[in-house]
């Protein structure tokens, strides 16, 4: 056996791109660091402002570039879900939406 047979391929870490709001996924983030120990990265982009119950552009909030193996969306603002999940399908990034009610070829929404 050579030793590359004998040594196992380091895998690279899962990057995980967590959106929330106002702390809202902070107990998730937690579980996943002590449970996943260091298999991740995790990334958090909070939004800790007020806003109103409509949004046309959403692009002051949602980055214009996501990267990531899986997004998390944690936020409450619906504007803000649909608009994140749309760009997650286009990049072919599967997005874990719980207690949402948002559809999906990407977009995984778990029951609550």
């Amino acid at each position: 056996m050579t030793d590359e047979a004998k040594t196992p391929k380091s895998k690279s870490l899962q990057r995980i791109l967590v959106f929330q709001q106002n702390g809202s996924g902070e107990s998730k983030i937690r579980g996943i660091r002590k449970y996943g120990k260091n298999l991740f990265i995790i990334e958090t982009i909070s939004i800790d402002e007020s806003l109103p119950p409509i949004l046309d552009d959403t692009a002051d909030y949602l980055p214009s570039d996501i990267q990531a193996d899986l997004v998390l969306d944690f936020l409450k603002h619906p504007d803000l879900s649909h608009d994140l999940a749309a760009a997650c399908v286009k990049r072919k990034i599967p997005v874990v939406a719980s207690g949402k009610k948002l559809k999906g070829r990407k977009v995984f929404v778990p029951p609550t």
